[in-house]
């Protein structure tokens, strides 16, 4: 039988508010038992340092990005407001270390348990200790400690900056390290070919440290001719827009591996542009050692860097026309810089002017003219004629009086070779463009030393002691030279003259700076030098 439930004995059932959010869901309001609740932000990315923040700065060294989004959390500190002078609140905990306060006691310790240098009196033949004030060691290390050589020794300028030149543009390294451009190979055309080649003597291949051979001097003229005044450039004037030799290309394009300064010309002339250098300039000296950890040093003395320069230029010079045979190629057009009053018979050497085109994305289409230049001509194994550029590494830095390629050139070629490229970075990089620039199917490189003491006769002092050949492609990608950076960088420096008005300007690389900055100069800017030094010759010649 079902029991029968009065209305006072029911329990009552109140109906709960239904709270409609029509843009979202949640409440809309903030309860009223939560309403005065203080909150600490927080960012959801981010883990959380802390629960509560007792003291407000305790962690704020270890998470100082975090307390800089979202402050300190000065939500839950306390305010004393009543003044009880005798209240006094201690930490009675172990304060904690940073890691840097650890790790710094931990080498104060070990310091102190180093054991105490000594030395022996000469006199008593004690031992006694060095103060530490007094240690010469200690000393030296401390005067060298932070300073480089390359800050110590004092790098020339190129040219003075005068004040009437005007700033254009300025390029940093880094701007132009990641530009990208795709070497046209294939559209690359041979427009003149003139000059005479000798062929290579491959006995020089078979040349080591115990059967070397003395270094000769030469008396064959070189010719160094700037881009304006080569008379094949002036008729091959409608065929592009961009006119250089392949010696100031390579400048341009490898010149992030570059420490010294130098400078080149430029003249914009309408519709084109004309990549040139200085007469008076050092542009075509070979350097030495330039991005190495430390430069040589000193003004004067035979291992200046003027001196080094004038000796590995020489060495250059003299290697590259000793290791030919007589047999020459004559093109049909003869060497464009060859009078008929030099005293001296010119080198072996075969000018290729190319045309190249410069295609870069969303830009237009520019034709590069160039000059490059040729060394040799060998012959491989199944009579094929190869073209060959023929470039010197010399060893300067005799340690004690002691040639250490001598010692470890034919059974650690490897590791000298690797000296060379971490040393003469900037250098190899310019042959390996202009051999590239050339069409060059070989590259050789000679290893010559100093002789000690100085040879007598033909020998100006140094000696061969070996060879080296390379595919120029291939050495490019030994010394991570990327060929598709360089056109990159030669295009972003076309593409900023060519935005330049009609005038003459000067490309100049600061010493010791990854900077390149364009200045507008004068149009008669180095010919007064150039007319003052022709005029003390005359001077000199009627003496």
């Amino acid at each position: 039988m079902p029991s029968i439930i009065s209305e006072e004995d029911k329990p009552d059932f109140v109906t709960p508010g239904v709270v409609n959010n029509p843009v979202g869901w949640g409440p809309i309001s903030i309860p009223e038992q939560f309403r005065d609740i203080p909150y600490q932000p927080f960012s959801k990315s981010d883990n959380l340092g802390q629960i509560t923040d007792w003291t407000g700065n305790l962690l704020e060294r270890r998470y100082k990005n975090y307390n800089q989004q979202f402050g300190t959390g000065q939500h839950y500190s306390y305010f004393h407001e009543e003044d009880e002078s005798s209240f006094q609140l201690v930490d009675s905990s172990k304060p904690q270390r940073s890691l840097y306060q650890r790790s710094r006691a931990r080498y104060q310790r070990t310091r102190h348990q180093r054991p105490t240098q000594r030395v022996q009196d000469p006199k008593t033949g004690r031992m006694t200790v060095i103060p530490k004030y007094n240690n010469p060691m200690r000393r030296n290390n401390w005067n060298n400690r932070g300073h480089d050589n390359k800050n110590q020794v004092k790098l020339k300028s190129s040219v003075e900056v005068r004040k009437d030149w005007e700033l254009q543009v300025e390029i940093e390294f880094s701007q132009i390290a990641k530009k990208y451009l795709s070497y046209p190979e294939k559209d690359i055309t041979n427009l003149v070919e003139c000059g005479t080649l000798e062929h290579y003597d491959k006995r020089y291949d078979r040349i080591t440290t115990k059967a070397e051979r003395p270094l000769a001097m030469t008396n064959r003229l070189f010719h160094y001719v700037s881009t304006t005044d080569d008379p094949i450039i002036r008729e091959l004037a409608k065929e592009g827009h961009v006119f250089a030799t392949d010696s100031i290309l390579a400048t341009i394009m490898t010149c992030p591996r570059s420490y010294y300064s130098w400078d080149i010309i430029i003249q914009r002339v309408g519709s084109r542009l004309f990549f040139d250098k200085r007469d008076d300039s050092d542009f075509d000296l070979l350097t030495v050692n330039e991005t190495a950890n430390e430069l040589p040093g000193g003004e004067g003395g035979s291992n200046s860097l003027t001196k080094l320069s004038l000796e590995a230029t020489y060495i250059n010079q003299n290697f590259s026309q000793q290791c030919l045979k007589r047999e020459a190629k004559t093109f049909k057009r003869p060497n464009p810089f060859v009078n008929e009053d030099d005293d001296h018979e010119p080198s072996s050497v075969a000018y290729r002017y190319r045309k190249i085109p410069l295609l870069g994305p969303g830009a237009e289409p520019l034709t590069l003219i160039c000059r490059t230049e040729v060394d040799a001509v060998t012959t491989s194994a199944n009579g094929e004629e190869k073209y060959m550029n023929i470039k010197a590494l010399n060893e300067w830095d005799l340690k004690g009086g002691a040639s250490e390629w001598r010692q470890k050139l034919d059974t650690q070629r490897g590791d000298i070779l690797t000296t060379e490229m971490k040393n003469n970075k900037c250098k190899l990089a310019k042959w390996t463009v202009s051999s590239i620039l050339a069409g060059s199917d070989l590259l050789k490189f000679g290893y010559v030393t100093r002789s000690m003491p100085r040879s007598s006769g033909e020998s100006i002092g140094h000696s061969i002691l070996g060879t080296q050949e390379f595919i120029p492609k291939q050495f490019a990608a030994q010394i991570s030279l990327d060929m598709n950076n360089a056109w990159g960088i030669l295009r972003v420096i076309v593409d900023r003259c060519m935005q330049l008005k009609d005038g003459k300007y000067v490309l100049y690389k600061e010493p010791g700076k990854g900077i390149l900055r364009i200045y507008k100069v004068p149009l008669n800017t180095f010919e007064e030098d150039n007319d003052d030094s022709d005029d003390e010759e005359e001077e000199e010649e009627d003496k």
